[in-house]
């Protein structure tokens, strides 16, 4: 194991749920919420204080779409490209915010890991066409010019 890896963190987690593998998935979404996705050291560790085998844990880490193990920026942008957001032009708004952040369909997130800007199917708010959500806040109504002001706007809180 990594010696820089600091694994207190990863210690209170499992103590919060006993050491326990059938709390895999909640293991798993606290270590993510810690470090914003889940570090390759995360799966001896945990596979040896749970005695689960690597690969169950990454197997877990895998199947469920909102487990990362790329690093994600401070503010996660996601963009709905469902048929009510594409059909009120979702696609320019997600255009501006990677023309603005320097990022594209391959790189997602910026190098200072800031931002993250992703697609999403649906965002459950299609009432608000197009929807993009900023950690889980939805934000209805969008044109590429609010979204740009969105993101000015955490721009200067860092």
């Amino acid at each position: 194991m990594c010696n820089s890896f600091d694994y207190s963190k990863l210690e209170t987690i499992l103590q919060k749920h006993n050491f326990k593998a059938c709390n895999i998935i909640a293991i798993l979404q606290d270590t993510q919420e810690i470090y914003r996705y889940l570090p390759k050291e995360v799966f001896s560790y945990l596979s040896e204080k749970l005695g689960v085998s690597r690969a169950h844990i990454y197997s877990v880490a895998t199947f469920y779409e909102n487990f990362s193990l790329e690093p994600k920026g401070k503010y996660i942008i996601k963009i709905c490209d469902g048929t009510a957001c594409h059909v009120r032009k979702s696609i320019p708004v997600l255009e501006a915010l990677r023309k603005e952040l320097k990022l594209s369909e391959a790189k997602i997130t910026t190098d200072d890991l800031m931002f993250t800007v992703e697609t999403v199917s649906c965002l459950g708010a299609c009432g608000l066409a197009p929807a993009i959500t900023i950690n889980d806040k939805v934000h209805g109504t969008m044109t590429p010019e609010k979204a740009l002001a969105l993101l000015n706007t955490l721009k200067e809180e860092k």
